[in-house]
This record gives structure tokens, sequence and C-alpha cells, in this order.
């Protein structure tokens, strides 16, 4: 098999059209490739050969690069200054010339050289072109169809790339199947032996900030802002705001009127990931208060060098706190950046008799609502109370 260079002109433009490059890319890989070839059939591989290929004519024309020596002892390498002269008459001892050969065609080991050459700087384009496209997306959210669920990963089809979604960035509660169309946030390519890693999520923290930022157009002139984000996707998601602008109530502005921005938020993540979005405050006591809610907090004791708190509660209050397996605290942990101690407020453990209490400035809209329903009475005191109903009706 030989390499026919006129059929391989008229090659390289469906190349570039099927592969999705520009001509010059695909015509530069090509020309790579022959310079391989030339090294294969005519010279040696340590020879520094350019190549160049007319796609009018399918002409290939070969440039050698040679020492100009005194003495040649490998002409594939070296050239004497008699003969480099005769191409560049200013040509000089230690200098370099490049000589010129005209190849017609090469033989069948150098063809399949060729395009062994040709296959990898093509898939290298376009592993390049896909680099620099997406690298400029990472932060954004893209739309994406489901191409493949796996036991711990879910394939995306991003257009010119696949994305990858593991198990740490899906929402929990979602459940995702082949043909699904969603917005996912591009957090990272990689640039891995196969090709660039698109890596995608659904369940960080950033895709609920780029959400809020399309429905809150006051973000955009800084009259609010989103100073930090505590998520765990699915399941709850704490967000601390404020304002910029005097007058401008900051909870408000992201919750929008009558719910419709922060629903429009929940309908994307899902009905069952509950949002509070809390006012942010520099004073750290207020901070964790706010992020602890809805719970009403007594009192809160600081140590500062450990970045530790302890918050007082009272009774009723502290599977609020806590949460749900530990989940309200643990995120107002995050948001904060303070490790949370949550204590009865009994009056033994107390040290401190100020109260830190939920005030107007320290409101905040949480999305869930709870329902704290009144304990029963044992059987024995619904007795007596209900005999007690009676005696006092007969008398």
């Amino acid at each position: 098999m030989e390499l026919d260079m006129k059929q391989l002109a008229v090659a390289i433009g469906t190349i570039a059209e099927e592969k999705n490059l520009p001509e010059n890319i695909v015509q530069e890989a090509v020309e790579q490739a022959l310079a391989a070839a030339y090294r294969k059939d005519f010279g040696d591989r340590e020879q520094a050969v350019r190549v160049n290929m007319n796609l009018n004519t399918g002409q290939v024309d070969a440039y050698i690069t040679k020492n100009v020596v005194a003495e040649v002892k490998d002409d594939l390498i070296e050239i004497s200054l008699k003969d480099a002269q005769k191409i560049n008459s200013e040509a000089k001892l230690d200098e370099t010339v490049e000589v010129h050969q005209s190849i017609s065609q090469f033989g069948r080991v150098a063809a399949q050289t060729a395009k062994q050459v040709i296959l990898q700087k093509l898939r290298e384009a376009e592993r390049d072109i896909i680099m620099n496209e997406y690298e400029d997306k990472i932060g954004t959210v893209i739309n994406g169809i489901v191409a493949r669920v796996e036991p711990r990963i879910v394939r995306v089809d991003l257009g010119k790339a696949q994305g990858i979604m593991p198990q740490s960035e899906q929402i929990q509660s979602e459940r995702y199947y082949p043909g699904q169309r969603l917005k996912v946030f591009l957090k990272d390519v990689e640039k891995g032996f196969r090709g660039p890693q698109l890596v995608v999520s659904r369940g960080n923290k950033d895709f609920v900030e780029w959400l809020f930022r399309n429905e809150v157009p006051e973000m955009e002139n800084g009259s609010v802002e989103i100073k930090d984000i505590a998520r765990e996707g699915g399941v709850r998601t704490k967000l601390a705001v404020a304002s910029n602008a005097p007058g401008v109530d900051p909870v408000g502005t992201f919750v929008g009127g009558h719910g419709t921005r922060v629903n429009a938020v929940m309908s994307e993540i899902g009905d069952q990931e509950k949002i509070d979005i809390i006012i942010w405050s520099s004073d750290p006591k207020e901070y964790i208060v706010n992020a602890l809610s809805p719970t009403k907090v007594s009192n809160v004791v600081l140590d500062e060098k450990n970045k530790k708190a302890t918050v007082f509660v009272p009774d009723d209050q502290l599977s609020i706190a806590i949460g749900k397996n530990g989940q309200n605290v643990r995120l107002a942990s995050k948001l904060t950046g303070y490790e949370l101690d949550i204590d009865s407020d009994n009056g033994r453990n107390n040290p401190q008799t100020d109260e830190v209490e939920n005030t107007p400035d320290t409101a905040q809209h949480v999305v869930e609502t709870k329902i704290v329903t009144p304990k029963l009475k044992k059987k024995e005191q619904l007795e007596s109370s209900l005999l007690d109903a009676i005696n006092e009706q007969a008398e």
C-alpha cells in the first residue's frame, strides 16, 4: 500500500468536516505525519524534517535541516559549506540550512506510520479544542442529556464532549435515566489519558448559587449578595445573604414575591430539598443564632481561639437545633465556620445570663414549615381530667 498524495489532499477537507476541526489543524497533523513517514522511508529518525503540502495539487515538499560542516561524515544530517552556499550564499560553518526534497509517494511501512500519526494528531487536536472550549465554561451551568447511568457515575452528553457526575456530586434524592435532560454545573476540566474529563455537578453549593444568580437580578448590581452557602444536596441548603443598599431586605429579595424566586430554584433542585435563607452577620454570635434558625437560642458562648461555640437552647428546642440526623447543626457549623455544641439551657451549664434572641434584625426565611404538636397525656391523666370535667358539670 502506497500513500497517494492527491487522494490525501482531498481527504483533508473531508476529515476536517467530519471531525468538526479547522482545516489548517488537520493539514498540520497530516504534514507532521508525512515528516515521520519521510524519516521512515528516506532518512533517519534523528533528522529534523519539515513538510509542506499543497492541498490543490497534492504536491509534497520536504525540507531537511542539515548542519554546515567542513567535512561531511553523515550526509543525512550534515552538508558541506560549498553545497550549503549553493542553497544559501550567506551560509557559514556551524550554521544550518534547509535542503529541499520533492516527494511523490511513500512506501507501505511509511504509509502505515503516517496513518497512525495522523489519527494520533487528530485525537490530540480534538482534545485541545474541547479543553479550550469547556475551560471557558468552568463555573457555569450548561445543559446536558444523560447518556448512561452506572453504579457510582452518571455520564452526561454535553454536545461536543461527555461529562461525568460522580456520586458525591449528585443530588441524593434524584433518580437519573438515559435521555433525561439536565442542567449541570461544570466544576472542572481535567486532562486525562483518554482526553479531557469534564466533571459536572448538581449537588454542590455553586449550583444553587448560580441558580439564585439567575433568579435575583439585584445580585448583578451588587445591592444584595450571597455571603456563604452550606448544602447537602437533595436534603437541605442554608443560604447566608446580605444587603449592600439601604432599605433593601436581603431575605425578601431572595425569596421573591409569594416565594417565586426561591420556588424557581427549588423546582430545579427538587422539592425534597429545603432552603433556609438567613441574614449574614459580622458578629459571630448573631451569625450563629441566625444560622441555627428556626431554633430559639438562649445564649452563645464563643471559643474564638479554637473556633468553637457552645449554644444554649431551651429543652423543647434541642431537637430543632440539632435537626434530623444532626443536619441543622451540621449545616450551621459549615456556614459559620465554628464547631457548634448544642446544650440545654437548664441554668446549670450556662455560664452567662445575657440572652441572645431572634429579633427583627436577625429575621430569616425558612422554606420548610415545621408544625410542633403538643405531647399527649397519659391514659390515667386523661381519665382523671374527664371525671373532673363531668363532676364540674354535675355541680
